[in-house]
């Protein structure tokens, strides 16, 4: 927008006193005379005839050269301090750690869109689901609210990681990084989640996981763990999620500080994005494994002069998200299967690859990830044990359906909690998660992007520059 002008700043700005002169050269009535016939030297105030007397001339003009730079330096002031004002809000920027809150630095409430991909051409176009089914979720995917609180959530992710990737470094403990990456999400959520049912509004969607190594996945440094510092040689899955009303952000990467590792990392990332490319509207969940499947056992890494081939984690796999729930039903492989689910329209999917130089299996390992309440349980929960009736009401209050671990429990004052969980677990109404092991001396890597099927096309959302 350009800056504000007067509008009668052309007529008495200078520019037609010598209109004036020239008619009086070509031969017009001589100077004086209107005196004598109109018997008013006034009439030039009014802004009339051009022709006047000198001394009339150069009063108007005295006039005019006195006071309009005054209005114009009063124009310019104002300017000044509108331009002023626009470029102080264009360098706002995220702190490091991040710690300003998403709302002030997107003051419109407009969040980036995330990576839109065509859908590829697939051979057999038939409609396997109700068209009242395909409605209900092409408009759920294309509500405008929907999406830009999605996309919030995603903005979110994307700074958190950044900044993780930046400082996460060999020498910090899990619990060091764990926690500034949690501060990171409440902080930009503008909700640190403790008050009773804050953390079913926005936070964190599961506890973030920092598996390394041969811990392909579910590791979170809990309170009565030991403490593990980062060592140079590690291999970190950095896996985290945000939500905003149940709606979660799952994406995931790795990080070495060591290139022989190189070749591990660039096999599961490309794994993970061939996977996205294939998906789509009506693909047979089966064909997207295959596709993964190829891509990663064409990779191989040297390690200690040793060639091991990248496998793909069989007992593992992505899967679509529903509200309040991280794993939603459908499971994408790594690889091939013989199964005929096919995608949806309307669907949200969390893309995620493992690959690893070990058996390309995993097992349950030592000590305990996190809890998650059954999406089925009730509503109450009747126990003989006091501690277990308060922990499920707590459970109901701040999380639902969330998984959440010992640290988010102990960080809303909840105490002496390790029986009643015991029994709610024992119970089914909550199930434990366990770390996930791949054989001693692997090393594992993971890449992860949640992505949108909107009927135009599908939506990475969780997409940035970094992967």
């Amino acid at each position: 927008m350009g800056s504000k002008t007067l509008e009668n700043e052309g007529r008495n700005g200078g520019s037609e006193p010598s209109s004036s002169i020239n008619s009086n050269a070509t031969g017009g009535e001589p100077r004086g005379v209107h005196l004598s016939r109109d018997g008013d030297g006034s009439l030039g105030d009014d802004g009339g005839d051009d022709d006047g007397d000198d001394e009339h001339e150069a009063g108007v003009t005295t006039v005019s050269l006195i006071d309009q730079p005054a209005l114009d330096a009063t124009s310019k002031k104002k300017n000044k301090k509108r331009k002023k004002s626009k470029k102080k809000t264009s360098l706002l920027k995220q702190s490091s750690p991040p710690r300003i809150p998403l709302s002030e630095l997107f003051p419109s409430g407009q969040y980036p869109v995330g990576e839109i991909q065509s859908y590829a051409p697939v051979d057999n176009t038939a409609r396997t689901t109700s068209e009242e089914l395909r409605y209900n979720g092409r408009t759920h995917l294309e509500d405008d609210s929907f999406l830009n609180d999605y996309r919030k959530a995603a903005e979110v992710h994307r700074q958190v990681r950044r900044w993780t990737q930046e400082t996460a470094r060999p020498g910090k403990t899990l619990t060091e990084i764990a926690e500034g990456i949690d501060d990171g999400v409440r902080a930009l959520l503008d909700n640190d989640g403790l008050a009773p049912g804050a953390g079913l509004v926005s936070g964190l969607g599961f506890p973030t996981g920092l598996a390394l190594n041969n811990c392909v996945a579910h590791y979170t440094p809990n309170p009565g763990q030991k403490e593990i510092v980062l060592q140079s040689s590690d291999v970190m899955k950095v896996d985290f999620g945000v939500h905003i009303n149940g709606w979660i952000v799952d994406s995931a990467f790795t990080m070495s500080f060591d290139p022989t590792y190189d070749n591990l990392l660039a096999a599961v990332k490309e794994s993970t994005n061939t996977g996205i490319k294939n998906a789509g509207i009506d693909v047979r969940i089966s064909d997207v494994s295959a596709a993964i499947q190829e891509v990663m056992e064409s990779y191989e890494v040297e390690i200690n002069g040793k060639t091991y081939p990248v496998k793909p984690v069989r007992n593992l796999s992505g899967h679509n998200i529903k509200q309040y729930q991280i794993h939603g039903g459908k499971s994408i492989p790594f690889v091939k299967t013989k199964d005929q689910t096919k995608m949806e329209e309307g669907e949200i999917f969390a893309c995620e690859t493992f690959g690893s130089t070990g058996r390309g299996s995993i097992i349950d390992g030592p000590g305990v990830y996190g809890y998650g309440k059954d999406p089925f349980a009730p509503k109450r929960f009747t126990s003989h044990l006091a501690s277990a009736r308060s922990l499920y009401q707590k459970i109901n209050e701040n999380f639902g359906t969330l998984v959440f671990c010992r640290r988010y429990l102990e960080r809303l004052g909840v105490e002496r909690y390790l029986a009643g969980m015991n029994n709610l677990v024992s119970q089914g109404v909550v199930e434990m998660y366990p770390p996930l092991m791949d054989i001693e001396g692997s090393y594992s890597a993971q890449f992860e992007h949640t992505f949108l099927l909107r009927e135009s096309g599908k939506e990475i959302i969780s997409r940035g520059d970094d992967y």
